[in-house]
């Protein structure tokens, strides 16, 4: 029904009872917060929450999109683990939210790739054009540029990083920057791209009973 203080959605359930739930999604949620749009939400098992329903996914005109963000590297965790990453099949996970060296932040994973450390950030793309192209990110973001940047210095610095779009969308076939957004972070991705950053994307299946990643998507940057 709506989407409001950021965190919080009303949902009509199929009773007619209306919930609220928990929003997990910072951005601005383009073309995924249409009134009346199919929406499938979890219970958790945590009775002591205040809201115990969360909004997962939307389906939207062009395809399913996730709004869950948590569940971008869930998936992206389960993948390595598994050797099921197109890229990184005999990658090893070492850890989550390893610290960036000599600087403050995280990133999402230290990998163990080629028998070197292998930095990774994990994005979530929701925002899917009329043609098909997925956008990242879906408003301005400071958070986003400051790991870009920080993944650019590792590279710099003779290391491995990775920066990785989870395609949370059925109806985005390629990905790139969303310039007339954020043309900030367009241009860091690129730089750090001529510096040596690696860019994957991949697409999600994306059904009730089932999330996870699928085969890598086009990357035109």
């Amino acid at each position: 029904m709506r989407r409001y203080k950021r965190f919080l959605a009303d949902v009509e359930t199929d009773s007619g009872a209306v919930e609220t739930m928990h929003c997990p999604n910072t951005g601005a949620m383009t073309g995924c917060d249409q009134p009346g749009s199919e929406c499938w939400y979890s219970l958790a098992d945590n009775a002591r929450r205040k809201y115990p329903y969360t909004l997962e996914v939307v389906v939207t005109p062009t395809g399913a999109a996730c709004i869950n963000t948590g569940r971008a590297n869930q998936l992206v965790a389960e993948a390595v683990t598994s050797g099921s990453l197109a890229g990184f099949e005999q990658a090893l996970l070492v850890r989550a939210e390893v610290p960036v060296p000599d600087e403050r932040g995280r990133f999402d994973f230290l990998l163990q790739r080629d028998r070197q450390d292998c930095y990774v950030e994990v994005k979530n793309v929701t925002l899917c054009s009329a043609g098909g192209q997925g956008l990242f990110p879906d408003t301005v973001s400071d958070r986003a540029l400051k790991h870009v940047n920080a993944l650019r210095r590792r590279v710099t610095d003779g290391e491995q990083a990775v920066l990785i779009f989870c395609v949370a969308h059925t109806g985005v076939r390629s990905v790139t920057t969303a310039d007339e957004i954020d043309s900030a972070y367009g241009a860091a991705v690129r730089e750090a791209m001529d510096a040596g950053l690696e860019v994957r994307a991949y697409g999600c299946v994306i059904e009730p009973d089932e999330l996870r990643l699928d085969a890598p998507l086009p990357v035109d940057l």
